[in-house]
């Protein structure tokens, strides 16, 4: 197994946070939009 170099693991990084941030945010948004619809509380 290769493993990655700085340059490739940067690169990796910098997508992860992207991909993290919209995973993150459309989370969000589902809860949001469930807690408008029917509250739990």
């Amino acid at each position: 197994m290769a493993a990655l170099n700085e340059a490739q693991a940067k690169e990796f990084h910098e997508q992860f946070k992207v991909t993290y941030t919209a995973f993150v945010g459309i989370c969000a948004a589902s809860h949001l939009l469930v807690l408008a619809w029917q509250p739990w509380f």
